[in-house]
């Protein structure tokens, strides 16, 4: 299912972009072009076309990797891309990787002893911490830890304390989510007959946890995390623009404010295809955490 749904997503975009208001030749040419030029310009870069047959033009050149260059510089659109887009999936990648760390074992611990101090306290800083914008998280860190105490940059990634900030804010909105997920669905497994069973057999608590009720319960950890990378790639553009990162965001904003048709299809496509493979590497790890799900996909090739 990648490939229709990455070329729905392209079909949209590009038809979002070929009706909104604003003519890329004018905007290349500036204000005081006169309407020769433009309309010499239009027909240089097929913009007198309909748009269908523009984006079937244009599906034909990505297939041959060739995303064209941008309105705004005249350079390949493919090299300002592989230059930013590194950096967006890095937030996302190390934005998710820390709430699942962190959100993950209190989310256990909060089950495990449900109606605690703990789990209470859990809860509560879970719901601040869902109810806290990123863009305001992120200033508030940036007044506390870079221009107060300074022990971060306010500004770029010069070095690896650069990312330590935005990744934190990536990770506070993810994190609470992890928490309440996992509590609500290991509450479930532990509440089951074979849990029961195991402990009658004298099996430890903790190998209970970890071997029976943990395996049985990350189904649902597993697509909360596919959803949440999508939502990360969304998050770190606006902590890109709030931390003067150069990543996708950034160039996705330019773009569509320039109306830079091919930059704009470039980095949508780009993001779109990170999120397609990581939904089809959990549709694997389904298969490789469930024996179920694997013997029906073997069910399904017989």
């Amino acid at each position: 299912m990648m490939i229709p749904v990455i070329l729905g997503i392209s079909l949209i975009i590009f038809t979002i972009l070929a009706l909104t208001p604003g003519d890329p030749a004018q905007m290349i040419l500036g204000e005081n072009a006169s309407l020769k030029d433009i309309e010499i310009l239009r027909e240089e870069m097929g913009l007198n076309e309909h748009f269908l047959i523009r984006y079937v033009k244009y599906i034909g050149n990505v297939l041959r990797f060739n995303f064209g260059n941008s309105y705004r510089t005249g350079l390949p659109v493919i090299s300002e891309i592989l230059t930013r887009f590194p950096n967006t999936l890095a937030l996302a990648f190390f934005g998710i990787g820390l709430s699942v760390v962190i959100g993950v074992p209190i989310g256990i611990a909060s089950a495990v002893k449900q109606y605690s101090i703990f789990d209470t306290v859990s809860l509560g800083v879970a719901l601040i911490m869902t109810s806290i914008p990123a863009f305001w998280l992120g200033l508030m860190l940036l007044l506390v830890f870079s221009l107060n105490l300074g022990w971060f940059p306010a500004i770029g990634i010069t070095n690896w304390k650069g990312f330590i900030l935005p990744i934190v804010t990536l990770a506070i909105g993810s994190m609470a989510v992890m928490i309440r997920m996992t509590r609500s669905t290991m509450l479930e497994v532990i509440r089951e007959d074979y849990i029961r069973t195991a402990r009658a057999k004298g099996t430890s608590e903790g190998r209970i946890i970890r071997y029976h009720a943990l395996r049985n319960a990350l189904l649902p950890i597993i697509t909360i995390i596919g959803i949440n990378f999508g939502l990360q790639m969304g998050g770190a553009m606006i902590c890109e623009t709030v931390f003067s990162i150069p990543g996708m965001g950034s160039l996705m904003i330019t773009s569509v404010r320039q109306k830079d048709i091919p930059m704009v299809m470039a980095s949508v496509l780009f993001v779109a295809i990170a999120i397609s493979l990581i939904n089809l590497l959990i549709d694997i790890l389904y298969a490789t955490i469930d024996p179920r799900i694997k013997s029906q996909y073997e069910k399904a090739k017989r």
